[in-house]
């Protein structure tokens, strides 16, 4: 054991890792692995993160790298064989160099991808069930149904003890904003080879429903491949195309897409983000009508201001013509002896009385003679 005294710098420990790793491995090596996400970067490199699973979950991480110069190749000829791209949730059987960087760490360097392993049986039965719904135009029949702008009655298809399920419940019921929903579980298998049967059972038991409802949701909280196969089963995706009903689903964690996602009015990831999609209706909904309230109150107060600035106008419009104004400004007013004003001398003869109004009072006079 080295004492304090006895370190290496982080550097020439890495360097050292660094020497130990890649001269253990100075050929490439094939590894299987899935992928768990993959992200092609503006500079044309793609970078794929890839794992294992074991019975307790992940056991093993590793970064992945396809440099452009290969990825261009690969993910072409990828494409051509299985019909799609890399993707999360895809096992994969690759070509990697060992590489480990300094700062960076542990990268295996990709440069070929073997893509039968990919195409495993579940993948082409899913691809099969693609190619059906295509031929049909159901695939998008689901996204043509015009939603109720505030769905209020849920139809839920879920296992009843499922923690999805729960998460859902919760998360809807204890929205901050105290908007209700009236939600009804139709209990299915949500794995197995019965899954499929079970939850379009569900589906005919929630469109026959007396009192109609404003969606139909699909949820499962996640699982293994193997697990999550029954979400890509020709008859239950068929079943969710042809329904009448606003099919939502929340189907595994962000690696799973399937064929019921694809037919699906509407998927996301988890049954918690299902639960936001419906609040945020509401949200909106109270947004516009605030917006309105806004509005209401912006035309009023612009109105009143309008009709305040009209009666200050006619204010000093009056206040213009008032004769007390004009004497202020050196002006006098003459009356006759009766009080009648005076608008010419003509009338007037010597020895006549006049009164003259001046803005601070009023004096009395006799007409001396006219000039």
């Amino acid at each position: 054991m080295a004492t304090k005294g006895e370190y290496v710098g982080l550097y020439e420990l890495q360097h050292d890792l660094k020497n130990v790793l890649e001269g253990s491995f100075p050929d490439s090596v094939w590894v299987k692995a899935e992928i768990s996400s993959v992200s092609v970067k503006g500079n044309g490199h793609c970078y794929l993160e890839l794992c294992q699973s074991g019975p307790s979950g992940i056991v093993a991480k590793a970064r992945a790298i396809i440099w452009k110069s290969d990825y261009v190749l690969l993910a072409a000829m990828f494409r051509d064989r299985t019909g799609t791209d890399l993707q999360p949730g895809m096992s994969v059987l690759v070509n990697a160099s060992v590489s480990y960087s300094e700062l960076y760490g542990l990268s295996l360097i990709i440069d070929d991808i073997d893509p039968e392993v990919t195409l495993g049986q579940a993948e082409m039965a899913r691809r099969e069930t693609i190619a059906k719904l295509e031929a049909e135009n159901l695939l998008d029949r689901q996204r043509a149904l015009e939603p109720v702008p505030l769905p209020y009655r849920l139809a839920v298809i879920s296992a009843g003890d499922a923690a999805g399920y729960g998460d859902f419940n919760r998360h809807l019921s204890g929205n901050e904003y105290g908007f209700a929903f009236e939600v009804h579980l139709f209990e299915a298998l949500m794995q197995g080879q019965q899954a499929p049967q079970s939850i379009a059972r569900a589906i005919g038991e929630a469109v026959s429903s007396a009192n109609p409802f404003d969606a139909i949701l699909i949820m499962r909280g996640g699982g293994s491949n193997l697990d999550l196969a029954c979400f890509d089963d020709y008859g239950l995706c068929r079943e969710i195309s042809l329904c009448p009903v606003p099919v939502f689903t929340a189907i595994g964690h962000d690696r799973d897409y399937h064929v019921a996602d694809m037919v699906a009015h509407t998927s996301v990831k988890t049954p918690t983000a299902l639960a936001d999609e419906f609040i945020e209706c509401y949200i909106a909904e109270d947004e516009r009508i605030c917006s309105f309230s806004t509005r209401l109150k912006l035309a009023f107060a612009a109105k009143v201001s309008a009709m305040e600035s009209r009666i200050s106008l006619l204010s000093s419009r009056i206040g213009a013509a008032d004769p007390r104004n004009v004497l202020s400004r050196g002006y006098a007013l003459v009356t006759d002896a009766r009080g009648v004003v005076l608008k010419s001398c003509a009338s007037l003869e010597k020895g006549d009385g006049v009164g003259i109004l001046f803005s601070d009072g009023r004096i009395n006079a006799t007409v001396d003679g006219k000039i």
